[in-house]
């Protein structure tokens, strides 16, 4: 990992969330930097208690943005109505991964990175919306999926790619939430003996999907710009989420 990336500290919580982090230290071009402290990722934040109101609180998160699909809010339901004052789902229009679509031959990365030009594909509109949020935000903005990885991984991904972080840096961050997924393991053990182990696929966050996806993305639309305008974003929206989230570095 990048000395860029050590910023990123996941923050540890009594509910059972362990994938929390704020994408905000990253150098960006120009001697600038991602602003802290302004937007935060995470796993599903349904699991939020009440024990942990009061340290949630201290982040001052105004907006939170849901990319799971309406069923699984049905089933785990959304976020505790006082973490954020504006709660929006966006749904990524992804299709559902199938697990004989994974092969031990081809490889982790090879499997996430078709799951992602899936997502890239199909659910180009639903990305663009969400950081159209991201941008139009108010204040400290969380956004999440399930495990804070794939979806979130991706929009992430691409809202730093557009305020300038490098690529290295960016497939960091993305490899943090192996540690996430570590903790999550743990609790597993503890609390759930009975469920089986994880898909290879879903245990392993390998920095070289990220970098290989955003490349591949470049080759086959020009640009990640290009991509998100040709997907409905607007250039008002690009500019004023490098203003919110970009600062000068001391």
């Amino acid at each position: 990992m990048s000395e860029q990336a050590e910023y990123s500290r996941l923050v540890d919580f009594e509910s059972p969330l362990f994938n929390f982090r704020d994408v905000g230290g990253l150098a960006t071009t120009h001697g600038a930097e991602v602003r802290r402290g302004v937007l935060f990722r995470s796993d599903t934040l349904t699991a939020l208690g009440e024990a942990d109101r009061e340290r949630f609180a201290r982040f001052g998160v105004r907006t939170v943005i849901d990319l799971r699909h309406p069923v699984e809010l049905e089933r785990f339901g959304r976020a505790p109505a006082w973490c954020c004052e504006d709660w929006h789902n966006v749904p990524l229009n992804n299709p559902v991964w199938r697990a004989e679509d994974y092969s031990a031959e081809a490889g982790v990365v090879a499997f996430l990175l078709a799951r992602y030009h899936e997502t890239a594909e199909h659910a180009a509109a639903d990305i663009a919306r969400a950081i159209e949020l991201i941008a139009a935000g108010q204040g400290p903005t969380v956004v999440h999926c399930w495990g804070g990885r794939d979806r979130t991984g991706v929009v992430v991904a691409l809202v730093l790619e557009l305020v300038g972080v490098s690529d290295a840096d960016i497939a960091a961050d993305y490899e943090l939430t192996e540690q996430g997924m570590a903790r999550y393991l743990a609790w597993q053990r503890r609390n759930r003996p009975d469920k089986g182990p994880l898909q290879p696929y879903l245990a392993s966050t390998p920095a070289e999907v990220m970098r290989t996806f955003l490349a591949q993305l470049r080759e086959r639309h020009g640009s990640v710009r290009a991509y998100l305008t040709g997907a409905g974003l607007a250039e008002e929206s690009i500019e004023q989420l490098r203003s919110s989230l970009r600062e000068q570095r001391p």
